[in-house]
């Protein structure tokens, strides 16, 4: 073969070789546009995505209402403890042993209830010797009243002196007295029995036991102490300005170790020297929502001034925290304020808000923006 047929030979290997490295630049092409693509799309498709999600506004879901700046009814706390309506320490008259002590502290009793019992077994014998008594004056009474009518039938036939029959009827009136006089044993005797058994004298709570089977019961030592827990009554010390905003059976709004309660006035007495006064205010308890002994205010009323008022449902708690969502032009906010009294369903608001704000009681189930 010739040089000239090896040449032919490379050119036409060239030829064939060159259509399949063709392509190469267009692949290349095509991944330098896809990079430059994302990094083009990274920084400033992201920013402008914020700013446009910036703009749009957030709103809490929930009641709107406005900040109501109304009169209101002025009202100054007066301080005292909640005491129960009655209490009393129970004890016996009797001299003996306990037998049973059927309550604990903290049991609720009922009027009458059977609560402790002495043993009064040395009383049965007296029972039975006040019985025989009985008997033997009711036997001379019958023979005397026998007596007395046969004298006065022959006092009227005059068989009989004036003397004799007034002797038959003076039997007669003894006889009377002893059977008076056994009965009169027999009552005292049940009345003594009747100190065996210590009864609830109203409906209450146990709230101290001092007393065990087995303890000996003196005269007058202490057993139990029941206090009624129906009714609550707080003393509270005013002056003679908030004395004067009172009647007997007005309505007071008060709180008793923090818990709303309702109070009606029982009377406003004078506390002694100087221009101090005690108001006493009961609260039905029936539902046994309060605890006795507990601190306690009454709200009383002094007049009337300006206050904002806003629903307590749109408060938020946290911790010592109290706010509300408040509705902007564009964005609700949460703004943090200080609230007083309530009156009803209203809150006053002292600070952190103005009249005619519109404020958002938030649903249950919203997320507060900015939370």
């Amino acid at each position: 073969m010739t040089h000239t047929d090896h040449a032919r030979r490379f050119l036409s290997r060239t030829t064939r070789l060159l259509p399949a490295r063709a392509p190469r630049p267009v692949l290349i092409t095509l991944g330098m546009l896809t990079l430059a693509a994302c990094a083009a799309e990274t920084p400033a498709s992201r920013e402008s995505a914020a700013r446009e999600s910036a703009a749009a506004p957030a709103r809490a879901a929930g009641t709107v209402s406005p900040v109501r700046d109304t009169s209101v009814s002025a009202r100054r706390a007066a301080s005292g403890v909640a005491e129960p309506l009655q209490q009393a320490t129970l004890s016996t008259k009797l001299m003996g042993t306990v037998t049973a002590v059927l309550v604990r502290e903290g049991d609720a009793v009922s009027s009458g209830q059977v609560l402790v019992r002495i043993d009064a077994r040395d009383l049965d014998a007296k029972k039975l010797q006040v019985a025989a008594a009985i008997a033997d004056a009711e036997a001379m009474q019958a023979e005397a009243s026998t007596h007395a009518a046969r004298f006065r039938a022959l006092y009227a036939d005059s068989a009989a002196t004036r003397a004799q029959y007034d002797a038959a009827l003076t039997g007669l009136a003894r006889a009377d007295a002893g059977v008076r006089a056994a009965r009169a044993s027999a009552g005292e005797l049940e009345a003594v029995n009747s100190y065996a058994t210590v009864r609830a004298p109203f409906a209450g709570v146990v709230t101290m036991r001092f007393a065990d089977p087995g303890t000996f019961a003196a005269p007058g030592a202490p057993l139990l102490t029941v206090q009624s827990s129906g009714t609550l009554r707080i003393s509270a010390s005013i002056d003679a300005d908030a004395a004067r905003h009172l009647t007997r059976g007005q309505t007071l709004d008060a709180t008793i170790d923090g818990v709303a309660a309702k109070a009606v006035v029982e009377g406003v007495v004078p506390a002694g020297a100087g221009n101090l006064f005690t108001v006493n205010a009961t609260v039905d308890n029936r539902r046994a929502l309060y605890r006795s002994g507990s601190a306690a205010e009454l709200l009383i009323p002094t007049g009337m001034k300006r206050a904002l008022l806003i629903p307590t449902a749109a408060l938020i708690h946290e911790g010592d925290l109290i706010g509300v969502m408040v509705r902007g032009s564009a964005r609700d906010e949460r703004r943090w304020i200080r609230v007083g009294a309530t009156q009803g369903t209203l809150v006053e608001v002292t600070s952190g808000l103005v009249a005619g704000e519109q404020i958002v009681a938030p649903s249950a189930t919203a997320t507060p923006p900015g939370a």
